[in-house]
Order: C-alpha cells, then sequence, then structure tokens
C-alpha cells in the first residue's frame, strides 16, 4: 500500500486542482478570474454548493447537468480533472517527495495548456514562463542537470522560432503560433536539449495522427487549417519527463 502513497495523493490533490484549472480555461479567455467570488453556474450564474464541486464525482452523478437549472456542465470541467489526476497519479508512480510535486506541477500545467490551445487556439504568455520557472526550480531535483536544460530552452524556443520565420517568409503566412516557441523553450528547461528532437516528432505525429482521424471520420481537412501544436507538445512533453525520470541519469 505505501507504493500506492503518493500516485493516490497527487492523483486526488490533481482532480482538485483539476476543477480549478478547468475554470481557468473557462473563464481566462474570456477576460474572467477564476478568483472572483463563489464558484457560479456556467448556464445561469447562481452559486453552487460544495456537492456540486466535487472533481469528476459530481459530473458523473448530474449526468453532465447542472443541478440548478439543468444547462450541459461543459465538458471540460471533467476532461481536465481527470487529466490532472491522471498526470498526478503517473508522477506518483516515478517520484516521491519534491520531485513527484515538481513532475506532477507540469503536468498540471500541460493540462491547462491542452485545454486553453485545444479549445481556443490560445497559450497565454504567463503559462510558458511559469512553466520556465518551474523548469529552473526543478534543476535542483530532477535530472538533467541545469547545464543542459538551459542549451534545451534556448535550442527549442530559436528552433520553432525560425521554423516559423522561414514558413511565413516562404508561404506569406503564419504557420506557427507565437506562444509555440515559447512553450518548447519552456519544455526544453524542463528536458533538456537531448529530449527536444523525440518530443518534436511525437507532437508532429499525434498531429498527423489527429488529421488522420478526422478525414476518415468523413471531416474535410484543408492545407490551412489551425492545428493546436502546443497542445501536441504538451502532450508529448509529459510522458518524455515521466520517461526521463523513470530510467535515471
Amino acid at each position: 500500500m505505501s507504493d500506492l502513497l503518493w500516485p493516490v495523493a497527487l492523483a486526488t490533490l490533481g482532480a482538485i486542482l483539476g476543477s480549478f484549472l478547468a475554470t481557468v480555461a473557462l473563464r481566462w479567455p474570456a477576460g474572467q478570474s477564476a478568483l472572483s467570488g463563489r464558484s457560479m453556474c456556467d448556464g445561469c450564474g447562481r452559486p453552487l454548493s460544495a456537492v456540486d464541486l466535487v472533481p469528476l464525482l459530481s459530473f458523473v452523478g448530474l449526468r453532465g447537468r447542472a443541478r440548478c437549472c439543468g444547462a450541459t456542465i461543459p465538458a471540460l470541467h471533467w476532461q481536465v480533472e481527470a487529466g490532472c489526476a491522471v498526470g498526478g497519479f503517473l508522477a506518483g508512480l516515478v517520484a516521491s517527495g519534491a520531485p513527484a510535486l515538481l513532475i506532477a506541477g507540469f503536468g498540471w500545467l500541460l493540462v491547462l495548456v491542452v485545454a486553453l490551445d485545444a479549445t481556443e487556439f490560445w497559450i497565454p504568455d504567463p503559462l510558458p514562463m511559469v512553466i520556465a520557472a518551474l523548469g529552473l526550480i526543478a534543476s535542483f531535483f530532477l535530472p538533467p542537470p541545469l547545464v543542459e536544460r538551459i542549451i534545451g530552452g534556448v535550442a527549442g524556443f530559436t528552433s520553432l522560432w525560425l521554423i516559423g520565420f522561414l514558413y511565413h517568409r516562404v508561404r506569406r503566412v503564419e504557420g506557427l503560433g507565437g506562444a509555440d516557441p515559447k512553450l518548447f523553450g519552456a519544455i526544453g528547461l524542463w528536458l533538456g536539449w537531448r529530449m527536444l528532437p523525440p518530443v518534436l516528432l511525437l507532437a508532429a505525429l499525434i498531429g498527423l495522427g489527429i488529421v488522420a482521424w478526422r478525414m476518415t471520420t468523413g471531416r474535410a481537412v484543408a492545407r490551412d487549417d489551425a492545428l493546436p501544436f502546443g497542445a501536441y507538445l504538451a502532450l508529448a512533453a509529459y510522458p518524455a519527463l515521466l520517461l526521463m525520470v523513470h530510467l535515471g541519469p
């Protein structure tokens, strides 16, 4: 049972924090604060009771409908809660103590990146900045060494910025969001430069897989359709960190 202490504890904490992060993902793009006042129903604006705020269980118990007005509860709530719970559980499997908390924190922030980029095609600048700062702190507890992280941060930002710059020069349209190089640089501060090529490759494969899935379901895919590449980078970065920590130096 002791082996499951950290995974279960971080999964529980992740689900709780995920409830808050889901609110952030829904309110931030609208210019609203997730810290203002009590939790409100997304449908009618009435205050929610404690029983309506239990992560994951409330959504299942209410069958996806608000108790107060019957409005559909955005699926993003349970999706972010579940993502943060899984991220916390996996962090607890590969580490414990402060390293596990840092790994989980990285995962929770990446869940927020996925939620915002997948729904709004938007990654606000504070998110990569916080991820980058946390990556520097993590250098005291986790591999790789600080020098490799700094090189990774510079290489991550520069490589994607250069790709976006050249794409724009050739095609005269934006090929990458302005936040993607910043996010990749922040990921480099976590993983170091050696892991950047596999993460970039995996992110590209995720994107191609999603495009292929859309095509098989009959959805039209145009050449210039926007894709949330920052979300794909986030999805690729977390398992890379877990694998790196599991395998050790």
